[in-house]
């Protein structure tokens, strides 16, 4: 019998959530964000569960771009992080992707580049991140030289906001004005937000949006904001019980003895750890679910195992099911216990759990895609 750890990824989930970014973004057209083999659901079955519904989809670099086109995504890609050598225009022209542009070198390659059909650039500013993009005294004239260069077709200004998931921060508002600023006069559609700027800056809401962890199910801005009721979970992460014990008080369990019984304690025992993905650091009493109830973690995460307190479960037996998170047990309470967030739980999930898709027209399919 296969280990029982796996991870479940309802598609009709995905498209619920869509259709929510799609209400928040009023006009705008979506680019569905699926880099990191999407968010760790699987970028080919994320992005063909999308097809018609978003305007395009947005990848990391070529070699995530390439994977979708291989497997008959049409679509318009966007390399979010442009290309990385000069050499890789090649690949832009010959599969026809949008990359963004944010910095100089970027600037002169493009300039210099002949492709077969105009290339489709974004141009990114730096509005107060300082990761990627073009300071605002360099901008203006990198928008011109864009503008003007035939190897240029369609053009975009973007930005990246730093501190969107904090509503009350005044740190977004300065962004935003400094992009009103540098970009006043210059005729091109705009892109301002991902997640947390289209849940909680409509302000910010533009020509293009870039929803990224909203899709998958995580309120980038926390389980307490109002968005987290609207999203619904996209993957269940799930195992099973392999062992139960009782232990009697003092007795310490796992590596390390972090956890130790204070009084008559009923164990079990899941077949599930950190080289699947489930955080090592995550803390005594961290929720998971077994047989549909809650209760919570005991002792420290191991490679394959992890253990759980079942005292208030005494029907609970081997072979029950576990939730560690997904629709009863949310990712960001996990990732608030493991001092992290749901993006990396969700992108943390090794190639040993195999995914299964549960899409709306019936069969599900069970695979991996890298």
């Amino acid at each position: 019998m296969a280990r029982p750890t796996r991870a479940r990824i309802d598609l009709d989930a995905l498209r619920h959530n869509f259709l929510v970014a799609r209400e928040l973004a009023g006009s705008a057209r979506l680019v569905a964000v699926v880099k990191a083999n999407g968010y760790g659901h699987g970028a080919v079955p994320v992005a063909r569960a999308l097809v018609g519904a978003a305007d395009a989809f947005g990848v990391a670099c070529v070699e995530e771009a390439l994977e979708l086109r291989e497997s008959g995504i049409s679509a318009p890609i966007l390399l979010l992080e442009g290309v990385v050598t000069p050499d890789e225009l090649a690949l832009v022209d010959r599969h026809r992707l949008a990359m963004v542009v944010h910095q100089r070198e970027q600037l002169e390659w493009v300039q210099a580049a002949r492709p077969a059909r105009p290339l489709a650039c974004w141009l990114k500013l730096d509005s107060g991140m300082h990761r990627l993009g073009l300071t605002p005294e360099a901008f203006a004239a990198a928008y011109a030289q864009l503008a003007a260069c035939p190897a240029v077709g369609d053009l975009v200004l973007m930005t990246h906001l730093a501190r969107a998931d904090e509503p009350q921060h005044p740190y977004t508002r300065q962004q935003l004005a400094l992009c009103a600023e540098v970009w006043e006069g210059l005729a091109a559609p705009r892109s301002l937000v991902s997640s947390p700027g289209l849940i909680a800056w409509p302000a910010g809401i533009a020509d293009w949006v870039r929803p990224g962890i909203m899709l998958y199910g995580a309120s980038p801005l926390g389980d307490g904001h109002p968005s987290a009721a609207r999203l619904r979970p996209v993957m269940t992460l799930e195992s099973a019980l392999i062992a139960v014990r009782d232990l009697g008080p003092g007795e310490a369990i796992g590596y390390g003895g972090r956890f130790v019984c204070a009084r008559p304690t009923r164990v079990g025992v899941v077949a599930a750890g950190y080289a699947d993905g489930y955080p090592r650091h995550a803390r005594d009493g961290t929720p998971v679910a077994v047989a549909g109830r809650p209760t919570r973690l005991i002792g420290r995460v191991s490679m394959d195992m992890l253990t759980v307190d079942l005292t208030e479960l005494p029907q609970a037996h081997i072979g029950d099911r576990v939730e560690l998170w997904g629709g009863q047990v949310s990712a960001n309470a996990v990732a608030a216990a493991s001092d992290t967030i749901a993006y990396t739980l969700f992108t943390g999930v090794t190639g040993r759990v195999p995914l299964r898709y549960e899409p709306a027209d019936g069969d599900a399919a069970e695979g991996r895609s890298t």
